[in-house]
């Protein structure tokens, strides 16, 4: 009796505890329904409460959006094609952008020269917004900037403007626009990372003018010739290279600034060549501390003069070895590459004031820049060292300029001129025509005694598919010439 109680018992507090333990759940779901509940309401009132309000981040979304809206129409794609004899058909594709001149009325396209580099007009083909297809009218290139300019004449297309990159400082927001690989109308966002960032190995081109923008908006394959724009909406410079291990974007993109991309525009306009100045002296690219000290000076500042040449405007100045040019028309030198880059864009015939270090004190020069056409060859060895020479990368040449000395050791006579080939690409158009020390004379009717000539008369027959050179191979009693038919 004893032992059936204390069973009645337990049963009667286990089915006690179910019935709690029940209750108390039942309780606590309530409950969690109704916090469930509440947890919607907030949110709901947080969905409200956002859409009625506009913090900086959302304004300055709108910003963005409505900078992207108004440039993206002026943004182009392109596509290029070139033959090779050794690699059949080579495809380029890039960006561009719509812009206008204030030295010819329509409206042209501005571009890096790579991404049409070798490539008649019917083969650049520029998708426009709206899905139109165009082929250029013409095309203007200059290889020192790796700009290239093409005219359009399709109806209803809208410019972009210039802005000023001077006016940019580190830490400026930016948009990249362009199609990295392939996607058109792509947008990214960064800042501006630094500024004349110079002596940046491009492949194989040579490009003299280097005074960079490097940004972190993303720029990858696909953007180049792309604009970079601020946040006025203004291009601010136009995208060309980036540093990178895998050919992909790591943060480190590189634009041209728009105020040097627009002089080379108006000059390829209204010239149809880029015009540089010339100053007319060697300078020191290892300058450092030790001979800065040794002049006296109390830091390295400013680029070393190692060589004055003759009948320059540099010898009319009476510039001298050991001259230390600090400052060139009111702006500090940084370094060789920041002089060369600043004079040779610089209007022919001006007058510059230049401060000078000489002897431990200082000395303001005035000197009057002339045509770079008109710089004398200065050199009188062949260059031996890898990397010398000049590449020419749509002839996929490396040539260099004739002198007397020169000429004479290759079974010329010395007052030969012309363009002496120190190398030829194995993918070169022409590499089953000309040979190792081969004189190119002549580009079509045009003479060409240096590269300044060359690179002129390349833009005058960039229309063309097919370009005649006139070539002489020394070597023998008497030098052989030839014509040779260059099929782009």
């Amino acid at each position: 009796m004893r032992q059936r109680s204390l069973i009645w018992i337990a049963s009667g507090a286990l089915a006690a505890g179910t019935l709690l333990g029940a209750g108390l759940m039942c309780l606590w779901g309530e409950s969690r329904l109704q916090a469930d509940a509440l947890d919607r309401d907030a949110a709901e009132r947080a969905y409200q409460d956002l859409a009625g309000e506009m913090g900086p981040l959302q304004l300055g979304s709108q910003h963005l959006a409505k900078i992207a809206a108004l440039t993206t129409p002026s943004v182009v794609h392109i596509q290029s094609e070139r033959q090779s004899q050794s690699r059949g058909k080579i495809e380029e594709t890039g960006s561009g952008v719509i812009l206008a001149s204030t030295k010819a009325e329509g409206f042209y396209v501005v571009t890096n020269r790579h991404v049409i580099d070798g490539a008649t007009l019917p083969n650049i083909t520029i998708s426009l917004n709206d899905g139109r297809e165009i082929h250029p009218d013409r095309v203007w290139q200059d290889a020192a900037t790796d700009v290239a300019v093409m005219k359009i004449s399709a109806s209803g297309v809208v410019a972009a403007k210039w802005g000023d990159s001077n006016q940019i400082e580190i830490g400026n927001m930016v948009l990249a626009l362009g199609s990295p690989f392939g996607l058109s109308r792509s947008v990214t966002f960064g800042i501006i990372s630094a500024k004349g960032r110079r002596s940046l190995r491009l492949g194989a081109a040579e490009v003299l003018n280097q005074d960079f923008l490097q940004t972190d908006a993303a720029i990858n394959p696909g953007n180049s010739g792309g604009p970079l724009i601020d946040l006025q909406g203004r291009v601010i410079g136009i995208n060309t290279a980036i540093a990178s291990s895998g050919g992909g974007n790591e943060g480190i993109g590189f634009s041209i600034p728009c105020n040097l991309a627009q002089r080379v525009m108006e000059q390829l306009l209204e010239h149809g060549a880029v015009q540089r100045a010339y100053l007319g002296v060697r300078l020191d690219p290892a300058f450092d501390s030790k001979t800065a000290a040794r002049l006296r000076l109390d830091r390295v500042q400013g680029s070393r003069v190692t060589e004055v040449y003759p009948n320059s405007p540099a010898s009319r100045t009476n510039l001298q070895f050991d001259d230390v040019i600090l400052t060139f028309d009111g702006i500090e030198i940084q370094d060789e590459n920041h002089l060369i880059n600043l004079v040779s864009l610089t209007a022919i015939g001006k007058e510059i004031r230049l401060t000078v270090w000489r002897g431990g004190r200082k000395l303001t020069l005035k000197i009057v820049l002339t045509d770079r056409k008109e710089m004398p060859q200065q050199t009188s060895e062949a260059p031996s060292e890898p990397g010398m020479g000049v590449p020419i990368r749509q002839m996929g040449l490396t040539v260099h300029p004739l002198d007397g000395d020169l000429a004479e050791q290759l079974g010329f006579e010395r007052d030969t001129q012309g363009l002496l080939v120190l190398k030829i690409d194995q993918d070169s158009p022409l590499a089953s025509d000309l040979k190792l020390y081969d004189l190119i004379e002549n580009i079509g009717q045009m003479p060409v005694k240096n590269v300044a000539d060359l690179q002129f008369a390349l833009e005058q027959s960039s229309s063309s598919a097919s370009v005649l050179l006139k070539v002489s191979r020394g070597g023998r009693k008497e030098p052989v010439g030839q014509l040779v038919v260059w099929r782009r």
